[in-house]
């Protein structure tokens, strides 16, 4: 399910990185600090090409960590905009979009015609070495990563180029506010996340995962 719905996801980016109004407003401000548009689509562009290099690379020596974990490790959650790794981040953002809105396309097309034929061959316990980071997810993992990326900034390159935010399917948005809430109240603490969903009297002034 997990893979399927990472498919499915996907192509919605795909189909949202072909919208005429990206290529329009590719080197404008978007609603990111500091991200252009084409940065932005990158970004995302991202989410679907990097996983091809995933399923290339060796397995890992190391047992996986679960994505609480995975998250809890991740230093480019802090805030800080202007750190070497979100630096970085917007700059590969620039770079995987530096040929083109079109050219980048015709990539992330590509990829995801490669990952439909691959994902459902791929073992069901198979475990991936993350590129950025020095421990491991199991690929199903991975690849929930990846719609939580693809949510988030699909819904960031919308906004920012004036269109609607793509729906996703029913599935996928389910695992990925299922995410986003566990992770949440990783940081904040469960009360903290119950009050803001239910008590509206009582609800802390944020929540945000991210």
């Amino acid at each position: 399910m997990v893979r399927q719905d990472y498919l499915d996801t996907a192509a919605v980016a795909t189909t949202l990185l072909a919208d005429p109004a990206v290529a329009r407003c590719w080197t404008e401000p978007s609603c990111l600090r500091k991200f252009r548009v084409c940065g932005v689509a990158g970004h995302l562009a991202g989410q679907v090409t990097q996983v091809v290099g995933v399923l290339d690379s060796e397995p890992p020596g190391t047992a996986p960590v679960s994505l609480v974990e995975h998250y809890g490790r991740s230093t480019w959650t802090d805030g800080d905009i202007d750190s070497a790794l979100n630096t970085g981040i917007r700059q590969s953002g620039e770079d995987t979009a530096a040929a083109g809105v079109t050219a980048m396309h015709t990539e992330v097309t590509a990829a995801l015609t490669d990952l439909r034929r691959r994902l459902p061959a791929e073992p069901v316990e198979r475990i991936i070495q993350l590129p950025w980071g020095p421990w491991a997810l199991t690929l199903d993992d991975f690849l929930t990563t990846r719609m939580l990326e693809i949510a988030v900034h699909s819904d960031d390159l919308a906004v920012s180029v004036g269109v609607a935010t793509p729906v996703l399917p029913p599935s996928a948005l389910e695992t990925v506010l299922d995410l986003l809430c566990r992770w949440s109240a990783s940081r904040h603490g469960g009360t903290a996340v119950l009050r803001a969903l239910a008590r509206h009297e009582r609800a802390p002034t944020g929540i945000a995962a991210l």
